[in-house]
């Protein structure tokens, strides 16, 4: 199973968002820190806002700041949102299950059950879970970790 280059930019500007609670961050900001398309990142950064994970405001001093505590944003609700498939096989959706061994097979279960734990996994995890400092500096501010 592979997350999209989507929900990856997705989670990488809320992660960055999160490592800055107080502040409010620019598209620019965001794509010079991970060196990524500016235009990609307006579509995430859209549909972000849409499904209420951030919060953005145009203009002079506008930008783009979560809309709610890091610690009430679950992993699983961002990849839940912006994965538009998680059929691991085409038999995982009724309309395009053309698999002549569908009635019988076994590992449609299997891997069914895989992607269940896949996604319980995230369900345990916040935003801020993932936001947490790894380390810190020499001169002992935080090091956080960068997708980059």
């Amino acid at each position: 199973m592979k997350l999209t280059v989507y929900t990856d930019y997705s989670l990488r500007v809320l992660l960055y968002l999160a490592s800055k609670p107080d502040a409010t961050a620019t598209i620019t900001e965001i794509t010079d820190y991970y060196n990524i398309s500016r235009n990609h990142l307006v579509k995430v950064v859209h549909n972000l806002g849409i499904h209420n994970f951030i919060i953005t405001s145009r203009g002079k001093n506008g930008g783009v700041k979560l809309a709610r505590p890091a610690e009430d944003i679950l992993l699983s609700d961002v990849v839940r949102t912006t994965e538009a498939d998680m059929d691991l096989l085409e038999c995982f959706n009724p309309k395009t299950d053309n698999c002549v061994i569908s009635p019988t097979c076994r590992l449609k279960s299997m891997l069914y059950e895989g992607r269940a734990a896949f996604m319980a996994v995230l369900e345990k995890y916040t935003l801020a879970d993932a936001a947490k400092p790894i380390a810190r500096s020499k001169s002992g501010k935080p090091v956080y970790v960068t997708f980059t």
